[in-house]
């Protein structure tokens, strides 16, 4: 297989990885990559939003499947210009259709989708410009702290968590009326707060089968001990300790079949994963979002762990025969570390070069912000590497993240030092 993998961070990185090892694998090119996929693949300056020079690409170099890491493509929806497209409509797409991508591009279309199929969630409400006031007065009926979510996508960073009812209605009318998160913030969801424990559930499905992937936790805050700003993920383990049998059976039969049911019911094309963001509310698991891809970095811990040869998988998705396959998991567990600029998720800087990834031993380096510049590893973004090991249990995958990531420098080089504290 000639296979395209679209986007550029440390997920695609992971995926790329995986594609290269299978059996099925003749040639992989990532648009546009990193200086992590240059290395085992070939990078093409194309962007993948860019669906006519996607188009382009696709026929002139016979590729026979597209796999797309992030989710703009796929709101903007990929798999239909395939699918309706007399050229490209036999070359299978692992991602949903643009209504299947609704589920992460609008937090109201998820929200309808699980109260409509009886997924266990939070209680909410959504309001406009034109409901601003009558959103300031639902928020007197809740208990603090307040959940503000905006519908569309804004990088993982339009949920604010608020304890004063006054600032939760001043920022509802900053995001409704002064545009605070932009386009994605014209419609706000806002929603009663759950207390309990989070957890990354991920489900690779075909449409009409699915298979259940390693379960993995990450670690959003910035500042150790789990304070600061939200960033994209800090660090993730996998899997997680918690997830017992018990707990996964609740989670598979109250919220994945449904979820898998539910698409099938409303007619929803969807050949790919789904990323279930799930908090554990005294022992129940009860959604709090969907995501139509694999998270990051959570990706770089879950993928390593998979057996099975991802192609495999992949053609078994894209013939709607999941079931055909059996999905084998390395029982070891594994940690990833993420190294990321100074000063993100703020403002940062970019063109670093990065000195000693060839020291690193015994743990896989997923590179995310990187690019390749005369020869060297440069930093280009917030969040630069990520360190992923494997051991027997979480202080030794951990540990030897920590002894790799203490071979890498680049200026203004910052991590968290507690990546997996709250398991030991």
């Amino acid at each position: 297989m000639t296979v395209l993998l679209l986007g550029s961070g440390g997920r695609e990185h992971a995926f790329a990885y995986k594609i290269v090892q299978s059996s099925l694998c003749h040639k992989l090119f990532v648009a546009p990559g990193n200086a992590g996929t240059n290395q085992i693949a070939t990078n093409i300056n194309v962007n993948p939003l860019d669906f006519q020079g996607v188009k382009e690409f696709v026929l002139a170099n016979q590729i026979t499947m597209v796999v797309v890491g992030p989710e703009d493509p796929l709101v903007h929806g990929i798999y239909d210009f395939f699918k309706n497209d007399a050229q490209l409509k036999d070359i299978p797409v692992i991602g949903p259709s643009k209504t299947g991508a609704q589920l992460e591009g609008s937090k109201e279309f998820a929200k309808q989708f699980l109260v409509k199929h009886n997924i266990p969630t939070a209680a909410y409400d959504s309001f406009t410009a034109e409901t601003v006031e009558k959103g300031c007065a639902f928020l007197e009926t809740l208990q603090p702290p307040y959940v503000l979510k905006a519908d569309g996508l804004a990088a993982g960073k339009g949920v604010l968590i608020i304890h004063d009812l006054h600032e939760a209605q001043t920022e509802l009318r900053n995001m409704l009326l002064h545009a605070k998160f932009g386009t994605a913030s014209s419609k706000v969801v806002i929603e009663e707060f759950l207390a309990g424990i989070e957890l990354s559930c991920f489900v690779l499905t075909d449409g009409k089968n699915y298979k259940m992937l390693p379960t993995a936790k990450d670690y959003k805050r910035i500042g150790e001990g789990d304070t600061g700003l939200n960033t994209g993920g800090m660090g993730a383990v996998s899997p997680v300790p918690f997830a017992d049998v018990v707990l996964l059976e609740k989670i598979e039969t109250r919220i994945v079949k449904p979820t898998v049911e539910g698409l099938q019911k409303d007619h929803i094309d969807y050949k790919g994963f789904i990323f279930i963001g799930l908090i554990i509310v005294k022992g129940e698991p009860m959604v709090i979002e969907y995501n139509v891809r694999m998270g990051d970095p959570e990706t770089e811990v879950v993928l390593p762990r998979i057996q099975t040869d991802i192609l495999q998988l992949f053609s078994a998705v894209a013939s709607q025969e999941l079931d055909q396959v059996s999905l084998q998991i390395d029982t070891r567990t594994a940690a990833t570390i993420m190294v990321v600029s100074g000063g993100y998720p703020e403002d940062y800087s970019k063109g670093h070069a990065i000195s000693g990834l060839e020291n690193v031993t015994d743990s896989i380096v997923f590179h995310a912000g990187t690019k390749s510049d005369e020869g060297k590893v440069i930093t280009n973004g917030g969040r630069v590497i990520a360190v992923t090991s494997f051991g027997d249990n979480y202080a030794e995958a951990i540990k030897k993240s920590y002894q790799n990531i203490a071979k890498l420098h680049f200026d203004k080089m910052y991590f968290r030092k507690d990546i997996g504290f709250d398991l030991t």
